[in-house]
């Protein structure tokens, strides 16, 4: 089964629980989300109080720009050796761990907790790695994470991967078979957070697993979806996260470097703890991103898309449709025989073209269709709505097309983005 594993990407790790506190307080949602709201940082605060949390190893980043940032990553690298030294943590060795997150809105998500071969995974558009980014991945934003984790003694995963398994061979079992496993925590999480529930696999689940991801990574699996069996499978995407595991993979090339290549399979930095979700969860929904222009001829842009696709073609027809909206004007356009998997491709190149052409002009990404019109009627401005991406699409696009757009698509709210639960030693 080891062998198995190793090829796959995913793997059982050594999971770090916490012992005899309280989990509510314990977990807090992933450091990328309320950016922009600091009452949101500051209601956790009062919520954790002095209780051990999460929130004391993670580095929110609404303070990655605060004055104060080197202080706080010492703290939180303090901290975790404190916890680590008060034997806080339970350890559940070679462990894969089966959740149940019920979100917001009543729906029930289903995960699997383990760790990935950094060695497997890269965001460079077009690589051929068994775990890849979806969309680009900003190399300026990877910096400041580095210094976080460079001297930290544990990680604790926001990490989501995507599978692309319509019949869920993987999450489907282990939803069926959670009565044979051991119950790990079952807690109500903070700030509106819904409701988690965790169990461990027992050996013969997790022979399970490997046999249902060896599965969906063989060929004929890959041309059975794809139309595309010869090309390197595609398991894992990165649905949430991939600064982080950028950040988790920059780390491990560093750590490479000072290290003998008989050693790199040792480094527990070589690993990273992820939650694997299938895309085909009905929980998970898959929201568009809008483009609003500010600052914009109208009549100009439209004349740079047409001029882009001169068989662009007024209405809702055959290829990429796209809602617009400016100053009274409200229609579709149509792309016939587009040349990228996604209308947001098609758009975005020519948004792009036009931004440099024109750097008076900005755009902003959208969320709800409702918005998006509002803001096109403004005038000098112009929205374009964009079509939901079917979940089938996602993986195909990632082969076919490198990685997606930037901004292409939502998962959920931020409410329900993964929690810090598990911990693991990376030191």
């Amino acid at each position: 089964m080891e062998e198995i594993f190793r090829k796959l990407g995913l793997s059982p790790a050594e999971i770090l629980l916490p012992r005899d506190v309280d989990m509510t307080r314990w977990a807090v949602v992933a450091c990328d989300q309320f950016t922009s709201q600091e009452e949101y940082w500051q209601a956790v605060e009062r919520t954790v109080g002095q209780s051990p949390s999460t929130l004391r190893l993670i580095l929110p980043e609404v303070w990655l720009g605060a004055a104060d940032v080197d202080r706080r990553i010492a703290a939180i690298n303090q901290t975790m050796e404190d916890y680590l030294s008060q034997n806080l943590f339970e350890t559940y060795e070679e462990s894969l761990f089966y959740v149940e997150r019920t979100q917001s809105d009543g729906k029930v998500r289903h995960g699997l907790v383990g760790k990935v071969d950094l060695e497997q995974y890269d965001y460079t558009p077009g690589s051929g790695t068994l775990i890849r980014a979806t969309e680009g991945t900003v190399l300026s934003r990877i910096p400041p994470r580095v210094k976080v984790r460079e001297n930290a003694a544990l990680e604790l995963p926001h990490v989501m991967l995507l599978v692309d398994d319509p019949a869920c061979t993987l999450m489907g079992p282990l939803e069926a078979g959670k009565g044979e496993m051991h119950p790990l925590y079952d807690f109500p999480l903070q700030q509106g957070g819904g409701h988690l529930r965790g169990w461990q696999l027992n050996r013969g689940q997790m022979a399970g697993v490997a046999r249902a991801l060896e599965a969906l990574a063989a060929p004929e699996e890959m041309e059975r979806k794809y139309a595309m069996g010869s090309a390197a499978p595609l398991l894992f995407a990165v649905g949430d996260g991939n600064h982080s595991l950028a950040t988790a993979k920059r780390c491990y090339e560093e750590l490479k470097e000072k290290t003998p290549q008989s050693q790199w399979g040792d480094l527990p930095g070589r690993y990273a703890l992820v939650e694997v979700v299938n895309s085909h969860d009905t929980a998970l929904a898959f929201e568009p991103i809008h483009r609003v222009l500010f600052h914009v001829d109208q009549q100009d842009f439209m004349g740079a898309l047409k001029k882009a696709y001169p068989d662009l073609e007024e209405g809702a027809g055959k290829g990429h449709v796209m809602e617009y909206v400016w100053g009274g004007h409200r229609g579709f356009i149509t792309i016939p025989n587009p040349r990228m998997q996604l209308a947001v491709g098609t758009l975005q190149g020519v948004i792009d073209q036009y931004l440099q052409a024109h750097p008076e002009t900005v755009v902003d990404y959208i969320h709800g269709d409702d918005v998006a019109r509002a803001l096109g009627e403004k005038e000098g401005n112009l929205a374009f709505l964009l079509p939901p991406m079917a979940k089938e699409a996602l993986f195909k696009t990632v082969m076919a097309d490198g990685v997606l757009p930037r901004k292409t698509f939502s998962m959920g709210h931020a409410q329900d983005k993964r929690y810090y639960v598990e911990a693991r030693k990376i030191r």
